[in-house]
């Protein structure tokens, strides 16, 4: 039974994105990029909210071709171009490109199908669409990734919720600074 994991950077006060969505403040240096891509790399399909797959749709699909990229930038393109995503939104069209299809709603009973079978894990990613996951009970383990800056305000990761303890499963400091925190449930 695959396993569907909300992978995710936060700064050190909470936030995924600055107050205009900036991720500016991301720490992303060639150790770390690598692991990402090994980890996701495994991993069966992509759950993505409309912006977050928007801000990706907007540089990954041709990230390969920059004659600048570097080694982890242009595997990640490829990793993001091939894996099947599914993109929540009740406003983009049917027609989404790079291995996409458009959902309109989560659907719990086909989020556990999903899980039920046989392959590698799921990655869930984008703040409003962890919190839906969150409030239908759907996550199995929480891989976030603690980067040491204080952006003061912004988009939390989670803005509601109630009470769920978990278990830590594993820790690990990059080079960078940034921090691996994974729990499970």
């Amino acid at each position: 039974m695959r396993k569907l994991i909300l992978s995710i950077s936060i700064s050190l006060d909470g936030f995924i994105e600055g107050p205009n969505r900036e991720i500016d403040w991301h720490m992303v240096n060639d150790e770390y990029h690598e692991y990402i891509n090994n980890v996701l790399r495994a991993m069966s399909m992509f759950h993505q909210g409309r912006v977050t797959h928007e801000l990706m749709a907007a540089y990954w699909p041709t990230a390969d071709q920059d004659p600048e990229a570097g080694r982890w930038t242009k595997d990640f393109a490829g990793i993001w171009r091939d894996m099947p995503k599914h993109v929540y939104s009740k406003t983009l069209d049917d027609t989404a490109d790079w291995n996409t299809t458009v959902k309109r709603e989560v659907d719990p009973d086909e989020i556990n199908e999903l899980k039920r079978q046989p392959g590698g894990d799921m990655v869930v990613g984008g703040a409003d669409l962890a919190s839906a996951f969150r409030d239908l009970d759907l996550i199995d383990e929480y891989h976030l990734y603690v980067t040491p800056v204080l952006i003061g305000a912004g988009n939390p990761l989670f803005k509601h919720g109630s009470l769920q303890q978990l278990t830590l499963a594993e820790t690990r400091t990059f080079s960078n600074g940034v921090v691996l925190l994974r729990y499970t449930r």
